[in-house]
């Protein structure tokens, strides 16, 4: 960005919080609203993970005794292998779904995250080089991205309980816990008050499944975006003296040491966000 150009710091965090999108969203839900940055980064990640997974799978040899796979290869293999071994800890029944649909999330969520690792003005400046006016690379930052993709988990852990438990099994667990009692009148009476607890923390699952998420990326890509200000509040021209140099040594030494860390909390919110779904699919399959 040239230095005629630099923005005031008001602007530049903006900047980089608006989405690039068909219309401003001026209420909570709009169907209507298309987040194109958030659309675009979730199909090219899909495309990555999905793609070169198929390319492994495809070129897999069977290991000779004494020999393991190598490069690439071995990576994948220690993910199926680690996420296969978190779906045996959680859900002890039996499903084709669990596991694929865990390494899926955990890997696209991941993708998500490390987009937050990138410089923060690297793709958005290239895109407004192109003339795109905004650019959000990091999809788990967009609300509308987490949602749907906790609103898909909730959907499968209502369509397994219904089909393992059936629509008066769903029904009883929202209805007779947690109060009960072996009184058929005192257990009518607990009746509303079950519903209104389990239905609440039901619902709750998917709301704090997709807060959760955007709530520590969000928080991330902020700071880094705070980080990037030094510069900017310093102005470009101070690069001309010592001061300005040591500011920004400041700001890499600062940036490096978040980055650090924050590769720790993006692994971790996708390894949350994984196992939550196990969880709730596994609590889907269980008769009480």
């Amino acid at each position: 960005m040239a230095a005629s150009q630099t923005p005031t710091i008001g602007e530049y965090i903006g900047h980089h919080l608006t989405f690039l999108t068909n219309k401003p969203q001026v209420s909570l839900v709009n169907f209507s609203v298309i987040d194109y940055d958030t659309v675009f980064f979730s199909v090219l990640l899909a495309v990555l993970f999905a793609g070169s997974f198929y390319l492994v799978a495809r070129r897999s040899v069977a290991v000779s005794a004494g020999s393991a796979p190598r490069g690439f290869q071995s990576f994948v293999e220690l993910i199926v292998d680690w996420v296969d071994t978190q779906v045996k800890d959680v859900f002890h029944g039996t499903s084709g779904l669990i596991a694929p649909l865990a390494l899926t999330i955990f890997c696209w969520v991941y993708l998500f995250n490390f987009m937050d690792l990138l410089p923060v003005d690297l793709l958005p400046d290239i895109a407004g080089g192109v003339g795109l006016a905004h650019l959000k690379v990091v999809p788990s930052t967009d609300l509308n991205g987490v949602f749907g993709l906790s609103l898909t988990v909730f959907l499968l852990t209502i369509f397994y309980s219904f089909k393992m438990k059936g629509p008066l099994g769903f029904l009883a667990e929202l209805t007779l816990h947690p109060f009960s009692s072996k009184n058929v009148f005192v257990q009518a009476l607990f009746v509303p008050v079950n519903f209104v607890l389990e239905f609440v923390t039901f619902i709750a699952r998917p709301v704090s499944l997709a807060l959760r998420l955007f709530g520590n990326i969000f928080a991330g890509e902020m700071i880094f975006v705070l980080l990037a200000l030094l510069t900017l509040m310093h102005g470009y021209a101070g690069l001309e003296t010592a001061s300005g140099w040591a500011m920004m040594l400041l700001q890499a030494v600062l940036t490096f040491a978040w980055e650090v860390f924050h590769l720790l909390i993006i692994t971790i919110q996708a390894f949350i966000f994984m196992v939550l779904t196990i969880v709730y699919l596994a609590m889907a399959h269980e008769h009480h």
